[in-house]
C-alpha cells in the first residue's frame, strides 16, 4: 500500500470516528455505550501542531458535530467547550470542558491563556419557543455571540467561524432573520481578522431534542431538495456535520478577512486536506 493510501485511508477511519462521535454527545447512553465511546476516542491520534479551538454551543447540533470532528483533527491539541450546564462528554485528553454564566468576567478568567491564535467556533442557536421570550432569543442568538467576538478580538484569536442562518438581514420584518443580520452586521464592525459567516438554511441531524416541525421539514426537504436549483440550491437542507466540516476548512484557510458561506460554498469543503 502506498504512503497517499495509506493516508486517505487513515483520513477515511478518522473523519468517520468524528461523525460517531458527534452523534452520541448530547444523548442519553448506557454505561456500555459510553466506555466504547470512550474507547474509540482514545483511538484517535493525538500530537497534532499545538492548536487550540473553542467552541460555543457545544451541546446542539452542529456544536456537537464541531467537538467530534476537531477531537479527531491532528491540527487541534485542545478543544475548549463552553456550555451553560453540566454536560457529560465522552472522555478525551484533548477535550476541556468550561462552565460559564456568559459574564466577561467568567469568560475571561477561565480561558486566560487559551485565546492567542485559537480558532473560535460559535454555533450558539435557539427557537423562540425554547427561549421563552424574544429577549431570552436576543440574548443567545446575538448577545452570547458578540460577547465571544469582542473577547476574541481583545485576546487575539485567529479565526472566528460562527453559524447564522439563510435570509439573514438586519432589516427584515421577521425576528429571527432580523436579530441574525444584527449579529452578523456587529460581528462585522470587530474587524476579525478572520471571520467566517455560514448561512445554512434547514439543518438536517440527530437532536437531542424532538423539534416535531423541523423533522416534518426535513422528511418534505428529502423528496424535494432535487427541485431547488440555480439560485434556490441555497435553500437546500444541509446536515449539521457539513456545517462542522465546512467552518473547521474554512478556519484553516489563510485569507482574512470577512467570508460568507452559503450551501455551495459549504459544500465544496467537505473534504479538507487534514481528511485527506
Amino acid at each position: 500500500m502506498s504512503e497517499r493510501t495509506r493516508t486517505e485511508a487513515a483520513g477515511v477511519a478518522e473523519n468517520a470516528s468524528s461523525n460517531s462521535i458527534a452523534r452520541n454527545i448530547g444523548a442519553e447512553k448506557t454505561d456500555l455505550e459510553k466506555d466504547e465511546l470512550e474507547k474509540q476516542i482514545s483511538a484517535i491520534p493525538k500530537g497534532g501542531t499545538g492548536k487550540t479551538a473553542i467552541v460555543a454551543g457545544a451541546t446542539g447540533l452542529i456544536g456537537g458535530e464541531l467537538i467530534g470532528q476537531l477531537i479527531a483533527d491532528s491540527r487541534y491539541n485542545e478543544v475548549i467547550a463552553l456550555v451553560r450546564r453540566p454536560v457529560s462528554f465522552p472522555d478525551s485528553a484533548k477535550l476541556r470542558v468550561v462552565e460559564t454564566d456568559w459574564s466577561e468576567e467568567g469568560l475571561a478568567g477561565a480561558l486566560q491563556g487559551s485565546w492567542g491564535a485559537a480558532d473560535v467556533f460559535c454555533a450558539l442557536g435557539t427557537t423562540r419557543k425554547k427561549a421563552g421570550s424574544r429577549l431570552q432569543f436576543r440574548r443567545v442568538d446575538l448577545e452570547y455571540p458578540l460577547l465571544l467576538g469582542r473577547m476574541a478580538k481583545r485576546y487575539g484569536a485567529s479565526r472566528f467561524a460562527v453559524v447564522s442562518a439563510i435570509g439573514s438581514d438586519p432589516g427584515s420584518l421577521f425576528f429571527y432573520s432580523r436579530v441574525k443580520g444584527e449579529m452578523e452586521r456587529e460581528l462585522r464592525s470587530l474587524s476579525l481578522p478572520g471571520l467566517h459567516i455560514f448561512r445554512p438554511s434547514l439543518l438536517v441531524g440527530d437532536r437531542a431534542e424532538i423539534r416535531p416541525g423541523e423533522k416534518a421539514g426535513e422528511a418534505i426537504a428529502s423528496f424535494t431538495s432535487f427541485l431547488l436549483v440555480g439560485r434556490l440550491r441555497a435553500y437546500r437542507p444541509i446536515a449539521a456535520g457539513d456545517v462542522a466540516r465546512a467552518m473547521i476548512a474554512a478556519a484553516a484557510e489563510p485569507d482574512e478577512g470577512t467570508r460568507v458561506h452559503g450551501y455551495n460554498d459549504m459544500m465544496a469543503r467537505q473534504h479538507p486536506a487534514s481528511m485527506l
